[in-house]
Parts: structure tokens; C-alpha cells; sequence
């Protein structure tokens, strides 16, 4: 090998989806450079301002913003195929990417779990590639033991195992290899190799590492999950950690009774009818509320002078001035509401979320109603019963406490950097 610089070990790390998608990523990518790591991000175009901010190098995905206006986005069971339909530009994208590295370069991909069969097709056209999975809820992985929910149905504790394995083959079969095996069989025999039948056991399989990127306590090692595995912690992460409450919110937040926060994503552009609720029920309740979103016309266009509105803000900033945080229960989100010691009362709408609510309510750390039940009145009472409950107080203290004395990821970024020191000569 010789000694330019285009030849030592090339970290590409490969996300898609939201900023919660991303800030796990970045958090990473940052502990990776600080190693001495040669390190790019690929993620959407629109998530580039992000990106460059850190100082991370940055090669965009295209993403079709269209994709938020689909009414499927957020169903349980069809969301999957609107997100997977709406990365296939973007996984080109990394292809193409990765295919224009200098020939000799070493390069290890870290990837999103819905990159990881698309970094399996870099890795055929490019051997030596190491591709190491960071998973960023624990129902991201597939499982038969710790299942308390699958998708929004609960399951029960006594059902049997085999039972539970052939309730994920049915979810699979109907909702996840219909829509990803063909395309990406299509892919495999032009690059001459036999056809694959399960997406996720493909998910599986292919990574040289999985990482978790939530802590042990939040969601167990579970036997049936990929190996190697590296447990680690979550990777919380804020664009502007330091930034001050803009000031209009703070004398808001100053002039009166600590209000709710209330946001659903900054993905989410089908909130409308939630927000909406969501003030009947402040109100009800004679609670100040305060709108999180970057998207206002989602917000009641005419609020009363106990609610505000605000694009941005860092909950770390927020959050100790809040009497509870409702949300749609995406980790991010979730984590730093524990971080923060803030109720939370999450309103699930799919992909992890169903799971995080289960997790976060078993904690005793929140409680949770589904978006198809939360009217203004249920979400009235849930607020009540979450503000008024002694034993969710005692919780969210818990898990502030677990946070603060910290786990770390330290062992995840050791375990990727060994994982980029095996990688060979391409």
C-alpha cells in the first residue's frame, strides 16, 4: 500500500430517514474522527446544513420530499413500502459513491439497518468492504423473546415461542419480502449470485458487526439476535447543544405554570388533526402548551394566549421547564426526555414507536395511547393520569438517574474501529 492519504482505511457512514435517523449517526461519526478516523456521511440532500454543521464531510443522497405528503407514511403496516420506495435514489447514490473511491482504498461501511442489503450489493462489487449495522431501537432487530409488542398489537408473555416465530414469518411474508426481495434479487443476479428469500435474515447476516445504539437496560442482548453484537448506549445528539431558548419562548416558559411540549416529529406532516387535539385537551385541563414543529401550518392558525409555537429548540434546553413531553415516541425523542426526567406520553403511530411506548410505559417512565384513540378527551385524561401519578415520577427520577451515571459508547466506537483495522487491501 502506498502512502497517500487516498489509500488509508475510509469510514463511510450511510443513513436515511429523518433527522432522528440521522443525529445517531452523526453522534457516531464524530467519535470515529475524534479516533483519527477518515470519515464521510452519506445522508439526504436536505439534511445537509446538519451535516456540514458538525464539520463531518458530506456526499448527499437525492430524497423526493414528496414522500412526506404520502398518507401511508405513518400506517403500521404500509409505511415500510412508502419509506423503502423513497430510499432506492439515495441507496443508488452510496453505490455510486462507493464505486468512485480510489481502487485501493480500504473502506468500512456503517450503516442504517435499511441500507444494510444495498451495502451487501457495494460489497460484491467492491470485496474487502466491511459493513458494520448500527441498530437504533430494539425492534429494529427481529426477536421471539423480549416482544412485548408487534407493530401495534401487544403480546402476550405466555405465548409460546413458536407461535411468535410464525407471527414474524407472517409479517415478513405479507409486508416486508413483497416489497424489498424481488427488487433486491433483481440486483443480486446481476451481480451473478443466487437469490435471497428473507429480507431480514439477509439484514442479518450480512453485517461483519451490529451494534445496538440504546443501552441494555432500555432493551436486552436477546439470543436470536445478530453475532457479533456490540451493546452500547443512546447516542443523544443536538445540532446546536448550546443554543439559547429563543427569546420570545422564554418569556413564554417564564410566565406562568411549566407547560406541556408537544411534538410529533420533524418528519411528520399529518399532525394536524393531533395538534389540534392536543390543545382542546391543554385547555381542558387548564395546562399551557407549547408546539414543537418545523411545519406551523400544521399548528391551529389562531392560538390562545396559553399556547406558543416554535420551529426549533433543544429539548435538553426545554425539557426542565416542561411539565411532560408528548411526542410520537421516536427514540431520540424518547431518550432525552429520560435524560431530562420529563413525563412523557407517547403517541405511537409506527416503525419503533409502538415498541419505545411499550418500553417507556414498563419503566414507568410515561404512558402511552394510540394515535387512532388520541381525541381530545383521551388525551385529556392520559395527561392527567401521567401528571398525577406518583409512580411515574418515582420512574422518570429512575431513569434520569440511569442516564446520568451513563453508559457510554466507548465500547461501540472501540468495536467499529477494530472492525476498520481488519478491513484489507481492495
Amino acid at each position: 500500500m502506498s502512502d497517500d492519504s487516498s489509500v488509508l482505511p475510509h469510514i463511510v457512514v450511510v443513513t436515511t430517514g429523518s433527522a432522528g435517523d440521522l443525529f445517531p449517526f452523526l453522534r457516531l461519526a464524530l467519535g470515529l474522527r475524534a479516533c483519527g478516523h477518515a470519515v464521510t456521511v452519506l445522508a439526504p440532500d436536505m439534511h445537509e446544513e446538519l451535516v456540514r454543521h458538525s464539520g463531518l464531510a458530506f456526499h448527499p443522497m437525492p430524497a423526493d420530499p414528496a414522500v412526506l405528503n404520502d398518507p401511508d407514511l405513518w400506517h403500521p403496516r404500509r409505511g415500510f413500502g412508502v419509506v423503502w420506495r423513497a430510499m432506492r435514489a439515495g441507496m443508488e447514490a452510496m453505490r455510486a459513491f462507493v464505486a468512485a473511491l480510489p481502487p485501493d482504498q480500504p473502506c468500512t461501511l456503517l450503516v442504517h439497518p435499511l441500507a444494510v442489503a444495498h451495502a451487501d450489493l457495494c460489497r460484491a462489487e467492491r470485496p474487502g468492504i466491511r459493513i458494520v449495522a448500527g441498530f437504533l431501537a430494539p425492534s429494529n432487530l427481529r426477536t421471539v423473546h423480549d416482544l412485548p409488542v408487534l407493530g401495534p398489537f401487544p403480546v402476550p408473555r405466555w405465548m409460546p415461542l413458536a407461535l411468535r416465530r410464525w407471527m414474524w414469518r407472517g409479517v415478513e411474508v405479507s409486508a416486508i419480502n413483497p416489497v424489498v426481495v424481488p427488487e433486491l434479487n433483481a440486483a443480486r443476479r446481476l451481480q451473478g449470485r443466487a437469490p435471497v428469500s428473507s429480507y431480514m435474515d439477509d439484514m442479518y447476516s450480512a453485517p461483519d458487526l451490529s451494534v445496538t445504539l440504546f443501552p441494555e437496560w432500555f432493551g436486552a442482548r436477546q439470543p436470536d439476535w445478530p453475532s457479533p453484537l456490540v451493546c452500547g448506549d443512546f447516542p443523544l445528539y443536538d445540532p446546536h447543544p448550546d443554543a439559547a431558548i429563543a427569546p420570545a419562548l422564554a418569556q413564554f416558559m417564564r410566565a406562568g405554570s411549566a407547560p406541556l411540549i408537544v411534538t410529533h416529529g420533524t418528519g411528520n406532516l399529518q399532525a394536524g388533526a393531533f395538534f389540534a387535539s392536543a390543545l382542546a385537551a391543554a385547555q381542558r385541563l387548564g395546562r399551557r402548551i407549547v408546539f414543537l414543529t418545523p411545519h406551523r401550518a400544521q399548528v391551529p392558525a389562531s392560538l390562545p394566549p396559553t399556547a406558543f409555537w416554535q420551529d426549533y429548540c433543544p429539548l435538553v434546553a426545554l425539557l426542565p421547564g416542561a411539565a411532560a413531553l408528548v411526542h410520537h415516541g421516536g427514540v431520540g425523542t424518547m431518550a432525552e426526555a429520560m435524560r431530562a426526567g420529563t413525563p412523557q406520553l407517547i403517541v405511537p403511530m409506527a416503525y419503533d414507536q409502538f415498541d419505545n411506548a411499550f418500553r417507556v410505559t414498563a419503566l414507568h417512565a410515561g404512558l402511552t395511547l394510540k394515535a387512532t384513540r388520541a381525541s381530545a378527551r383521551a388525551l385529556g385524561d392520559s395527561l392527567e393520569r401521567l401528571l398525577q401519578s406518583p409512580e411515574i415520577h418515582i420512574g422518570c427520577a429512575a431513569v434520569k438517574a440511569r442516564l446520568a451515571a451513563g453508559g457510554s459508547l466507548d465500547g461501540v466506537i472501540d468495536a467499529i474501529s477494530k472492525t476498520v483495522s481488519k478491513t484489507g487491501k481492495i
